[in-house]
C-alpha cells in the first residue's frame, strides 16, 4: 500500500501541473461554435491575431496568465457547444461559463488576478485617478496599431504594453524581434497630422531582454554617453546587416533604428530602446529606468499619447514633435501629369536645410567661417542675473525670507502665437523697423533707461548695453513698447513668415495641464490649495511625475535643439556638422522663443515693482527671487480687494506661464551668496535650471 506522504507528493503533483487545454482542433472549433473570430478572441485576451492562430495550429501554447483565461474560456464554450456525438453534461462544469464580459474587448474574465488575460496583477490600493489615467492612455482606435505605440520586453518573453497589454514575444535574436515588430506585435502609432507619417513601433529592452538577444548589457569605452554603440563587427550588427536590415547613421547605441526601404507607402522600420544603456535619462525620466517593465511601459505609453512615441532623448523628441505637427510635404497633383506628387506643405520648415544669416549661426559656423564674418552675433539667451547687493535697501534686508517663484514651462509659453521666419533670411541696410516681421536687427538700444534695481531686457546678464548689438524682433519691439525711439543700422529679415511652433505649443500645453491634473494640480484650485498641491504632487504617483517631467524636458530640450551645436573632439571649426543637414536647424527660431521669455519675464518684473513696489534679488532662466515678509508667494504677490491676482505680475496656476513655488530660503542666506558672486536664483532649491541645446 502507497504511504500517505506519496499520495499527497502525487496529490500535490497535480495541483501543480499547468492547465490542460484540448487540442488544437478543438479550439478552433469551440471559437467557431460560439460565433467569434480569431481577431476578438485576440482583443478579449490581449494578443494578437497570430497568436490565435498558432494556439488554434499547434505552433505555440500561451502563458499564464493569459493560459488560465484561455481554459476559462474554452471550459465555458465547451459546456455551451459539446462536440458531436458527446455525453449530455449532467452536472455543472467545473469552471463558470465566459460571462459576456470575457467576450468584450475592454473587459476580460474577471477570474484572473489583478485585471484580466494579458494583464500584470494590479497594485492594490491603485486609485480612481490612476484608473482614470490607465484609460485615457490606452491604445487607440486605429485597427492598424492594437497595441498601442510601443512594447517593454523583459528576459522571458513577456512584452508589457500600454494599458496592462502583455504579448507573447518569441523573439531570441534582434533579426526576430523586428520581424515580430512589424508583423505579429501590432504595435504603432497613427500618424499626428494627415500629412504626416505614422510613428514606428518602439520595443523597449530591458538589461535581460538585451542580454537574451546577444547584446551587451552595458555599452562602455566613451567619455561621452551619447557616442556608445556597438562596433560594426559585433555579432548583433552582423546579423542585422546580413538579414538585409539597416541601421541608421547613429548605429546600435542606446536608441538604434533598424529599417528597410520603404515598399510603396509602408514603412519597415522599428525603433530600439536599450534600458541598460542610458536610454532614459534620469534627468529627464526620474526613476523609471528603476521601474518594473510594466510601469516602464505605462509611463512611456502615457508620453506617446500624449507627446509623441519617443525617438531618442526628450530633446530629440521635442524636435521631432515639430515635424510631425508641421509635416515639410502633402500630396498635391500634377498639372500635367495628374500624378499626385510631394508638394511643399505650406507653413511648414520644408524639407531642406537652409543656412542663417551671420549674425544668428554660431562662431564655428560655415557661413561665419567662410565669409570671415566679424560683425558680432545675436545674444538672446536666458537671463542669468543678480542684483547689485549694494542697491539692496535696509527695509529688504529686514526681511525675513527669499522666495523663489518658478514661471511654468515659460519656454513653451513664449512659442504660443509666436510667427517666425519660415524663409531665407534677406539682408537690408538701415530697415525701418516693423514689430511684425521676424529676423535679426542692429541696433543701438543703449540709449534705453532701465531702474537698475531691475535688469536689463536687452541682455541675458542684464547689465545695459554699450552699443550697438544684434537682437530679435521682440527684444527691439519691447525698447518701443517702453517709448524709445529705435533707428535699425542693418537688418536680416524673412519675408514668409508663420507660426510654426503653434501646434506642437498647443499638444504640449495640453500634455502638461492634463498630466499635472492626473496629480490632483487642477485650475479650479485656488491659490493657497495649488501651492500646497505642487508641494505633494510628485509623491502622489511617482510615474506621472515622471511623465511630467518628461514633459518639461521635451519643451527645453525641443527649443535647445533648434541650435545643436558640433559634437566631439575630431570636429574642426567651419566644417559642416550633422545636425545642419536638418531643415529643424533653425538657431533664429531659438532666439526668438528666447527672445519672448526674457522680455515676458522683464515685463512682468517691471509691473510687480509698479504695483508692490517690490525688486527681485536675482533671476535665472525662469526662476526669480523675491525678498518677502513670509515663507509663501502669497505674502507678496499682488491681490485686489476681491481676492483674484493683479492681471500683469506674476500669478500662481498649473498652466504654462503663470508661476509656482521653487522653493524659500533665508532673506540672510540669499544676501550672503550675492556677496560671494553666486545667483540665488540657481541654489534655492538645488540644481542648475538651464536651457539644454540639445541631448
Amino acid at each position: 500500500m502507497p504511504s500517505e506522504e506519496e499520495l499527497f507528493a502525487s496529490v500535490d503533483a497535480l495541483l501543480n501541473e499547468e492547465p490542460h487545454l484540448p487540442p488544437p482542433t478543438e479550439r478552433a472549433r469551440l471559437r467557431e461554435a460560439a460565433g467569434i473570430t480569431q481577431a476578438r478572441l485576440a482583443t478579449a485576451l490581449k494578443t494578437t491575431t497570430q497568436s490565435v492562430k498558432n494556439w488554434e495550429n499547434g505552433r505555440s501554447e500561451p502563458k499564464s496568465p493569459r493560459l488560465d483565461a484561455y481554459q476559462r474560456l474554452l471550459n465555458g464554450w465547451a459546456a455551451k457547444h459539446p462536440a458531436p456525438n458527446a455525453p449530455s453534461a449532467t452536472a455543472k462544469a467545473p469552471t463558470a461559463p465566459a460571462t459576456p464580459e470575457a467576450e468584450s474587448a475592454d473587459a476580460p474574465p474577471s477570474d484572473v488576478p489583478g485585471a484580466g488575460p494579458g494583464r500584470p496583477a494590479t497594485r492594490s490600493g491603485a486609485t480612481s485617478r490612476r484608473q482614470a489615467v490607465e484609460k485615457a492612455a490606452r491604445p487607440g482606435a486605429d485597427p492598424r496599431f492594437p497595441h498601442g505605440p510601443l512594447a517593454v520586453l523583459d528576459g522571458d518573453g513577456s512584452a508589457y504594453g500600454t494599458g496592462g497589454i502583455v504579448l507573447d514575444c518569441p523573439a531570441t535574436t534582434v533579426v526576430e524581434l523586428v520581424e515580430w515588430t512589424l508583423r505579429e506585435s501590432g504595435l504603432g502609432a497613427p500618424r499626428l497630422h494627415r500629412n504626416g507619417k505614422d510613428s514606428d513601433p518602439l520595443i523597449v529592452l530591458t538589461a535581460a531582454a538585451a542580454v537574451k538577444l546577444g547584446l551587451p548589457e552595458r555599452l562602455e569605452g566613451h567619455e561621452q554617453r551619447r557616442s556608445l554603440r556597438l562596433a560594426e563587427d559585433h555579432p548583433v550588427v552582423k546579423q542585422v546587416v546580413k538579414a538585409k536590415w539597416r541601421l541608421t547613421q547613429r548605429g546600435f547605441g542606446p536608441w538604434a533604428r533598424i529599417y528597410r526601404k520603404a515598399q510603396g507607402r509602408e514603412r519597415q522600420c522599428v525603433q530600439l530602446a536599450v534600458l541598460s544603456w542610458d536610454a532614459l535619462d534620469e534627468r529627464s525620466w526620474p526613476g523609471v529606468t528603476e521601474m518594473e517593465p510594466a510601469d516602464v511601459a505605462r509611463v512611456l505609453g502615457i508620453y506617446a499619447q500624449r507627446v509623441i512615441t519617443p525617438r531618442g532623448s526628450t530633446a530629440v523628441s521635442g524636435l521631432e514633435l515639430m515635424t510631425a505637427l508641421r509635416p515639410p510635404t502633402r500630396a498635391v497633383q500634377d498639372p500635367q501629369t495628374g500624378n499626385w506628387v510631394p508638394g511643399h506643405n505650406p507653413g511648414s520648415l520644408g524639407t531642406e536645410p537652409m543656412d542663417p544669416a551671420p549674425p544668428e549661426a554660431t562662431a564655428e559656423h560655415p557661413v561665419v567661417v567662410n565669409s570671415g564674418w566679424s560683425g558680432g552675433f545675436l545674444n538672446e539667451e536666458a537671463y542669468q542675473w543678480v542684483r547689485d547687493v549694494s542697491l539692496l535697501t535696509d527695509e529688504e534686508c529686514t526681511l525675513p525670507y527669499a522666495v523663489g517663484l518658478d514661471l511654468n514651462t515659460a519656454f513653451l509659453a513664449a512659442a504660443a502665437r509666436l510667427v517666425v521666419g519660415l524663409s531665407a533670411p534677406d539682408h537690408f541696410h538701415a530697415p525701418t523697423f516693423n514689430p511684425k516681421i521676424p529676423g535679426s536687427w542692429l541696433v543701438d538700444l543703449s540709449h534705453v533707461e532701465v531702474d537698475p534695481r531691475l535688469p536689463s531686457p536687452f541682455t541675458p546678464d542684464g547689465t545695459r548695453p554699450t552699443g550697438p548689438a544684434w537682437y530679435q524682433t521682440h527684444t527691439v519691439a519691447y525698447a518701443q513698447e517702453l517709448g524709445y525711439n529705435v533707428a535699425p543700422i542693418e537688418g536680416y529679415l524673412r519675408r514668409e513668415t508663420g507660426a510654426y511652433l503653434d501646434p506642437w505649443h498647443d499638444r504640449l500645453k495640453t500634455a502638461y495641464v492634463d498630466t499635472l491634473a492626473d496629480l490632483g494640480v487642477t485650475k479650479d484650485l485656488t491659490d493657497a490649495e495649488f501651492l500646497a498641491a505642487m508641494e505633494r504632487h510628485k509623491d502622489v504617483d511617482p510615474a506621472m511625475a515622471a511623465v511630467l517631467a518628461a514633459i518639461k524636458a521635451t519643451v527645453k530640450g525641443g527649443i535647445g535643439k533648434l541650435r545643436e551645436r558640433p559634437q566631439g573632439k575630431r570636429y574642426k571649426e567651419g566644417e559642416r556638422w550633422p545636425a545642419l543637414q536638418r531643415p529643424t536647424w533653425r538657431p533664429d527660431i531659438r532666439a526668438a522663443v528666447i527672445s519672448k521669455a526674457r522680455i515676458n519675464m522683464h515685463r512682468k518684473l517691471r509691473n510687480m515693482a509698479t504695483m508692490t513696489g517690490l525688486y527681485p534679488l536675482a533671476v535665472l532662466s525662469d526662476c526669480v527671487v523675491y525678498p518677502s515678509p513670509g515663507d509663501s508667494p502669497l505674502d507678496f504677490l499682488p491681490y485686489a480687494a476681491s481676492g483674484k491676482p493683479q492681471p500683469g505680475g506674476f500669478r500662481l496656476g498649473p498652466t504654462p506661464g503663470l508661476a509656482k513655488l521653487e522653493g524659500v530660503q533665508s532673506m540672510l542666506w540669499a544676501v550672503d551668496l550675492m556677496e560671494q558672486g553666486y545667483n540665488p536664483a540657481r541654489h534655492i532649491k538645488g540644481g542648475d535650471a538651464v536651457l539644454d541645446e540639445g541631448e
